[in-house]
């Protein structure tokens, strides 16, 4: 058994939270259900009353939180939450052409860079303000700053355990799904309330939200161009996580000596990839719609997951030092991700 073998079973690289993968496909089939469930009732709700789905798939799985506690549900919730989300991004990438890449301008892309720089540097000033260190400044700020528990993974990866112990990574985790839960419910309100276009407002949401399918559910909840937008911004800052990794690295050194390999996750690359081809012009406007559907429903589904499995009632266990961290971090990366959107867009 390795060291790193008692980790939390509550996280994954480029997502979310994960358990051991299952023995076999009938492991998915009680929690899947359930996250399928779920979402068939939220696009019933969402028709019914013309709410957005993504917003009405969150609230249903967070009602449905106490199934979360049953480990039958874990393999299928963590398939949905995972692997559908991933899917759900590669299939937006249909939508978009490297045009709409293009068309956010470099000085966007280049506030996109700053505005992470700056929030990871938030959380670090924070973090040593308040005694905490560094290392956990690190950990917490990159996670806000880049893709939330996912980022928190690989930072601790990084940073060793003994910068970034188990417990810390633990905090860190919990403060970090109910941010980014409160800031889907919260941000897309806030946009509409200081009256940003759906390009701005798709920008903020992008930038400053931290799970990317809180972000992308954020940006569709807005409106369709919103979440494109978002989408695009999110992933960018994704992409990033590799970059980021090897600055850290260069800053604190490996404790075992050791390099680690960094690599691009593969549904960011399958979303350029799409959108590439899409780009050619050699996608059907009906298969664009249809990979569209489908990736609505599988982004609700990963969304509905992520809501039953939230550790909330973890959160009131915590001390208030790390989660004001997390919040002041998440303050900087909104109000950096406005003022370029008010500035640039």
């Amino acid at each position: 058994m390795t060291k790193y073998a008692t980790l939390p079973l509550a996280a994954d690289l480029y997502n979310d939270l994960e358990p051991a993968p299952p023995h076999s496909w009938r492991d998915l089939v009680p929690g899947l259900m359930v996250a399928v469930l779920a979402t068939m009732a939220a696009a019933l709700v969402a028709d019914h009353y013309n709410a957005p789905l993504t917003l009405m798939a969150l609230l249903i799985g967070l009602a449905l939180n106490f199934l979360g506690a049953d480990p039958r549900m874990t393999p299928g919730l963590s398939f949905a939450s995972k692997t559908l989300l991933r899917w759900g991004i590669v299939l937006v990438g249909a939508r978009i052409t490297v045009g709409q890449i293009a068309g956010l301008g470099p000085m966007t892309l280049l506030a996109v860079v700053v505005i992470l720089l700056l929030t990871l540097g938030a959380g670090i000033l924070v973090a040593r303000a308040t005694n905490l260190g560094s290392a956990f400044g690190t950990l917490a700020g990159g996670a806000v700053a880049i893709c939330g528990a996912s980022a928190a993974m690989a930072l601790a990866t990084t940073l060793g355990e003994r910068r970034a112990n188990q417990a810390q990574l633990a905090l860190v985790l919990v403060g970090i799904s109910a941010a980014s839960a409160a800031a889907m419910f919260l941000y897309p309100s806030l946009a509409h309330q200081l009256g940003l276009s759906d390009r701005q407002a798709g920008f903020v949401l992008g930038a400053s939200i931290h799970d990317v399918a809180q972000a992308l559910g954020a940006g569709y909840s807005y409106s369709d161009t919103a979440g494109q937008i978002a989408a695009i911004v999110k992933l960018t800052r994704v992409a990033l996580l590799a970059p980021v990794l090897a600055l850290v690295a260069a800053f604190y050194r490996p404790e075992d000596g050791k390099k680690t390999g960094i690599t691009l996750p593969w549904f960011v690359v399958g979303f350029f990839v799409f959108a590439g081809i899409n780009s050619l012009g050699v996608i059907p406007a009906v298969v664009g719609r249809g990979a569209q559907d489908i990736a609505t429903a599988c982004l609700a589904c990963a969304v509905a997951a992520t809501g039953i499995r939230a550790p909330m009632s973890s959160l009131l266990e915590t001390g208030m030092k790390p989660l004001l961290v997390i919040l002041a971090a998440s303050l900087a990366a909104l109000l950096l991700s406005l003022a370029a959107a008010l500035l640039l867009l």
